[in-house]
Parts: C-alpha cells; sequence; structure tokens
C-alpha cells in the first residue's frame, strides 16, 4: 500500500483474488471469449471486404465497428489473462493510463459509431431516393473520422484529468483494469472539479450519441408505419433489428457503469457488467450482425462454398 507521502508508481489489480484452481479455470474461459472475439470480428472484416454484395455504406460502418470490438476487448483482455494466468496483478502507471486512455477512445469511437450507423438506417428507410447520393463514400469515411476525432478529444481529456489527480491513499485498484470508480476511490488530492469534467463529458457523448439515435429510430418508424403491407414493414424493419439489439446492449451497460451516479451499486455488480461490455458484447456483435443478416448469412455462405469448392481440388 502506498503511504500519503509516496507517489504511486504502479497499481495492484485485486479484482479476482481467488484460488489457483478457479483462476485458471477463468484463464481459460476468457481465452476462448477473446479468440471467438477477434475470430469473429475479423471474420465478418474479411467477408466485408471479399464480398461486392457487402460494399455498402451500412457495411463500411460495420467493418469499423468489428475492427473497434477487436481493439476495445484487446485493450483489456490481454491484461485479465495475465493477471490470471501468471497471478501477476502489478501494472505501472504508464501501462495503467495508457489502457485507461485506449478505453476511452475504442468505448467513445463507438458510441459516436452506433450513432452514425443509426443516421445510415434513417437516410436508407426514409429518403432512399437520395441515399446513393448522400452517402457516396467519401461522406462515410468523414462520419467515421469525425467519430474517432471526437473520441479521442474525449480521451485525451478524460486521460489528462483522472491521471493528474494525486494517487497516494492506496495503489490496490479494486477491478479488473484501470477504470474511473475504482482509480477515483484511491485518490488523495481534491477531485470534485475533475470528476465533474469526466462525467460532463461521459453525459455529453452519450446523451448526444443516444440522441441521434433515438430521433433516428423515431422517424424510421414513423416511415415504416406509413408502409402498407405487412411484408414491407417486417423487410424494412429487419434491416434495422442487428442494430438496435447492438445499440440496447452497448449503451444500456455504459449508462449502468458512468451515468448511474452513487445509487448504492457495488463495485462487484460494477465489475460484473464491465466483464459483459468489455469481454461478451465485443463478441456477441458479428453473431448479431450475421444471425440477424440475410445478406451477410448468404456471403457467408457464398465464401464456405467457395472453401469447401477449393479443398476439393
Amino acid at each position: 500500500m502506498a503511504e500519503n507521502d509516496t507517489v504511486v508508481t504502479e497499481f495492484i489489480l485485486m479484482a479476482f483474488q481467488l484460488s489457483a484452481g478457479l483462476q485458471m479455470s477463468l484463464f481459460f474461459v476468457f481465452l476462448v471469449l477473446y479468440f471467438v472475439t477477434v475470430g469473429g470480428n475479423l471474420g465478418m472484416i474479411v467477408l466485408i471486404q471479399r464480398d461486392l454484395r457487402l460494399q455498402t455504406p451500412m457495411y463500411f460502418f460495420l467493418r469499423h465497428l468489428s475492427f473497434l470490438d477487436i481493439c476495445y476487448s484487446s485493450v483489456i483482455v490481454p491484461q485479465l489473462l495475465e493477471t490470471l494466468g501468471t497471478r501477476k496483478m502489478a501494472i505501472t502507471y504508464e501501462r495503467c493510463a495508457t489502457q485507461f486512455f485506449f478505453f476511452t477512445l475504442c468505448a467513445s469511437t463507438e458510441c459516436f459509431l452506433l450513432a452514425v450507423m443509426a443516421y445510415d438506417r434513417y437516410m436508407a428507410v426514409c429518403n432512399p431516393l437520395f441515399y446513393a447520393t448522400a452517402m457516396t463514400p467519401q461522406t462515410c469515411l468523414g462520419l467515421v473520422a469525425g467519430a474517432y476525432a471526437g473520441a479521442t478529444v474525449n480521451a485525451v481529456i478524460r486521460t489528462g484529468c483522472t491521471f493528474s489527480i494525486s494517487f497516494c491513499k492506496s495503489n490496490h485498484v479494486d477491478f479488473f483494469f484501470c477504470d474511473l470508480p475504482p482509480l477515483l476511490k484511491l485518490a488523495c488530492s481534491e477531485t470534485k472539479p475533475r470528476e465533474r469534467v469526466i462525467y460532463l463529458l461521459a453525459f455529453l457523448v452519450i446523451t448526444t450519441s443516444i440522441s441521434v439515435i433515438l430521433i433516428s429510430y423515431f422517424f424510421i418508424i414513423h416511415a415504416i408505419l406509413k408502409i402498407r403491407t405487412a411484408g414491407g414493414k417486417a423487410k424494412t424493419f429487419s434491416t434495422c433489428v442487428s442494430h438496435m439489439t447492438a445499440v440496447a446492449l452497448f449503451f444500456g451497460t455504459l449508462i449502468f457503469i458512468y451515468l448511474k451516479g452513487n445509487m448504492g451499486t457495488s463495485l462487484g455488480e460494477d465489475k460484473i457488467v464491465s466483464v459483459f461490455y468489455t469481454v461478451v458484447i465485443p463478441m456477441l456483435n458479428p453473431m448479431i450482425y450475421s444471425l440477424r443478416n440475410k445478406e451477410v448469412k448468404e456471403a457467408l455462405k457464398k465464401t464456405l462454398n467457395r472453401i469447401k469448392v477449393s479443398q476439393t481440388y
């Protein structure tokens, strides 16, 4: 434990203090989940890149979402595997700050990207005649670049505010990675001004993204209700179901962690929810978009058939 007059040079991640057998079991569980996450998202990227039918704005954004999910998971899971596999719980101050920055960058970019994807669906459903001219490759690239740029600004400010705090109460972090709530518990300097900036940024990122998504889907639902045939309504709505599922899972957990305030929830509950959105959701996204999407399923079948044919020769 760091004393009050000692500068913290490393943190001890204390989330998983378990028996050796149980810890090793968790190691293999998270290792499998990580391989499935990377494999599934990498497969989605390759599938979209190779299939000409998937060269549309929606799949351009989905490709970036898969890339983000790989990065998002890779920021957290390797450190978690190292802790579980070697029982080495120490992480240097610099590595902790780096992990915090890239975690914030990935999470913020995903917020903005999901909002961009909702706008894309709005244009496709509500303005189909202008969709091709409005969502040009240059426009799509600009929207993605804007998502990354906004997220970078947020990550720089958030990391700067967090790691300009003096940590001297302890260097024991009761969590499995360097996240904001457990780090704030170690502060011995005044944190309220910085906390206001940090939570204001989180509020702005989340509420701005959710507002774009809600407004987009308000007009989408309004347009769908105008369709006369039940089949037409179902077909149009089906193009949005995967995105709506991804939005509900991602933003639901983020709101629980960062916008819930002091509602008496324990760090134990936060750990479970954090495992869900840093490990499970990046693994689920490729399944959500492939199982609920006819075009992706057809492209996957076509690719698998090609592989079978090539193996017969």
